[in-house]
């Protein structure tokens, strides 16, 4: 969990490409572009995520995602609607934040899984 000094609040959220990607910009200057199909793997749905420590699932065949709408949830998080149907996880400013931070290695976890697991994008 991010201190409060670390817990930049986000200034801007966009969607970009027709739904392919989501700007996160932060006010202490951070921007992300991240990738709908990087999101909808990610997603900290339950769906993805598990109910617990070992439960997650390697979600293929998502290339082609695009976000159809963003929803606000509160004043913590959103909720984004992919275009497969996918609309449970609710995506914190921390988690978003994180996501942004730690791209590159998520992204390429996310690739050696899909190969150990014989699966594709």
């Amino acid at each position: 969990m991010l201190n409060a000094t670390e817990r930049p609040w986000p200034r801007e959220l966009r969607l970009r490409s027709g739904g392919g990607s989501l700007l996160a910009a932060f006010e202490n200057g951070e921007e992300f572009e991240l990738s709908a199909e990087y999101l909808r793997i990610e997603s900290p749905s339950a769906e993805v995520k598990g109910h617990g420590p070992g439960q997650a699932v390697t979600v293929p065949g998502k290339r082609n995602v695009v976000i159809s709408s963003i929803e606000p949830v509160g004043n913590y998080a959103v909720r984004l609607v992919f275009s497969d149907g996918h609309d449970t996880g609710l995506y914190s400013w921390d988690y978003l934040l994180r996501l942004g931070r730690e791209q590159a290695t998520l992204w390429q976890a996310y690739l050696d899984r899909l190969v150990a697991e014989g699966l594709s994008r």
